[in-house]
């Protein structure tokens, strides 16, 4: 069984936009009550050094972390709090993250993905590629719209997934914050919402909300001949919620296959932090 730390891990980039990343992990880490492992990838060292320079390695490896801790005291502009830890990882970044998600027994990880062009930035794919293979669930804010409440989650749903893990992680959320959960799906125009599995479904995990005194609302969208993601995304960006939670493919984790194009456009099309979770990974440690 792996060693659960009620620890969240983020991937901070030494930058002025890291600074931005950094204090948005913390609003997370202060207000969840957790530690912060903040964690810089610093480029893989050849198997020669690896072999016959470990006392070098071991300095830069030490000189990297001191640097790492100044960037983090310059950003908060005070000491490094005992439930912030520096982590300095030297690899690949995403095989990195993978290893690190698997061994960590972290809670969640945080990354950024504004995906603009600066030291330590992610692409696109790579964001994908964290969320498709992570051990543990993976949250993916923006620097540009950072979050300082959260009131509203949205939970998109589809009627093929399985819901349960998702719902743990709602309810942690919601009653973490006092926040209340709007449950979305879209429907195309010529089914009736009343008969559909889309509504059965989501009135189903409205119930299981509210036995666990979460407060809930259930939205069903017409599509409209529309991309059921941009239907999703239109009401998110008029509704404003802080926080979308959402699960991945299931079988991604084992076959190595990205995310499907829904879980990446709304990712991706999502202003707000989306937390993306798989049936694979841990529970909140709050229900285990």
């Amino acid at each position: 069984m792996q060693y659960r730390s009620n620890s969240i891990l983020a991937l901070i980039p030494q930058s002025k936009e890291g600074e931005t990343v950094l204090k948005q992990v913390l609003f997370f880490q202060q207000s969840l009550q957790m530690r912060v492992f903040v964690l810089t990838i610093i480029k893989p060292f050849s198997i020669f050094s690896k072999k016959f320079r470990t006392k070098i390695l071991a300095q830069k490896i030490a000189e990297a972390k001191d640097q790492f801790k100044n960037f983090i005291e310059r950003s908060i502009q005070k000491t490094i709090p005992d439930n912030v830890i520096v982590r300095i990882l030297a690899g690949e970044v995403i095989p990195t993250l993978i290893k690190e998600s698997k061994n960590g027994g972290y809670e969640f990880m945080v990354i950024d993905k504004s995906t603009e062009e600066f030291p330590g930035t992610l692409s696109r794919n790579q964001v994908d590629k964290i969320i498709s293979h992570s051990c543990c669930p993976v949250l993916t804010v923006n620097k540009n719209y950072p979050v300082k409440e959260i009131k509203k989650i949205v939970i998109p749903i589809d009627i093929s997934q399985t819901t349960k893990k998702r719902l743990w992680w709602a309810t942690f959320f919601a009653k973490k914050y006092n926040a209340k959960v709007y449950i979305v799906s879209a429907l195309n125009i010529n089914i009736s919402e009343t008969q559909s599995l889309a509504r059965k479904n989501a009135e189903k995990i409205k119930t299981m909300l509210i036995k666990r005194d979460v407060s809930c609302e259930v939205k069903i969208l017409k599509m409209h001949q529309q991309e059921r993601h941009k239907v999703i995304l239109k009401y998110i960006e008029e509704e404003k919620p802080e926080l979308v939670i959402i699960r991945t493919h299931q079988e991604s984790i084992f076959t190595g296959a990205r995310i499907g194009k829904f879980v990446s456009e709304i990712v991706h099309g999502c202003k707000v932090p989306v937390f993306t979770v798989t049936h694979s990974q841990p529970l909140p440690v709050d229900f285990i």
